[in-house]
């Protein structure tokens, strides 16, 4: 399974980015539950937003309000509307898989593509 994260670049404060991530090498994205992270320059790598097989959601407190995550199984896609941009989301996003329907934090993902760079500054 491979992950290809889309969609970064430099914004003003305010204004929004949509970040695509397409898989590659799934046969059912139904039961592959798919979840963001970010990592800030000197910081750890952070959950952002999970979406389960179900479509349900969850967000850090960090984005909620402001990100939508969503996915279409078809494109073997998921998103994420990131809306009201602050210089603190800054951070290379990253796409991650976990293969069950629900996502579990207490565990790693099992599948991680590589990152793409969100600038937020004036």
């Amino acid at each position: 399974v491979q992950l290809q994260a889309s969609g970064g670049g430099l914004v003003p404060p305010g204004n929004s980015l949509r970040l695509s991530c397409a898989l590659s090498g799934v046969n059912n994205l139904d039961y592959h539950a798919l979840a963001w992270f970010r990592q800030a320059p000197g910081k750890e790598r952070d959950w952002v937003s999970c979406i389960n097989s179900a479509d349900s959601t969850l967000y850090s407190d960090s984005v909620e309000g402001r990100f939508t995550i969503s996915r279409d199984n078809a494109k073997n896609t998921v998103y994420l509307q990131m809306d009201k941009l602050e210089p603190e989301d800054t951070a290379i996003y990253y796409c991650a898989a976990q293969t069950t329907p629900f996502y579990d934090r207490t565990y790693a993902p099992d599948y991680w593509g590589r990152g793409t760079q969100v600038t937020v500054s004036s």
